[in-house]
């Protein structure tokens, strides 16, 4: 399977509501990055943290929290997927539309990193 396939696998699974499929391509030592300014940033490590720290916390913040995918970049040991953003936040009830990119990082068959590169602006006014 090549890097674009397993990438591909991932954003399918997402688009399929399965947290399993997306989180398979996630070894042990894989660090995923969500970027300074939006609600979960940090780097995590392996995929029980990403679990906890990125798509639990998502789950229980917003309704209709959803990545649109509009292109994916095969750059060898580098995928990069960029997309928009959209969900409403839980407790303000204000929606929101956000570019995206993702930047996946290879490290011969194995998903080395993750980072997140995103406008959190329209993010953090959702949750005022």
């Amino acid at each position: 399977m090549s890097n674009l396939d397993v990438i591909t696998a991932h954003y399918e699974a997402s688009d399929r509501g399965d947290l399993d499929g997306m989180l398979a391509p996630i070894g042990p030592e894989t660090t995923w990055t969500e970027a300074a300014g939006f609600p979960y940033a940090g780097t995590y490590t392996g995929p029980d943290e990403v679990k906890r720290n990125v798509f639990e916390a998502i789950a229980r913040d917003w309704d209709g929290y959803q990545f649109t995918l509009s292109a994916l970049l095969d750059a060898g040991d580098s995928i990069v997927g960029l997309g928009t953003y959209t969900g409403t936040n839980r407790k303000s009830g204000k929606a929101f539309t956000a570019r995206v990119a993702h930047v996946w990082k290879f490290d011969g068959d194995k998903v080395a990193s993750f980072e997140q590169i995103v406008d959190s602006a329209p993010v953090g006014a959702a949750t005022d």
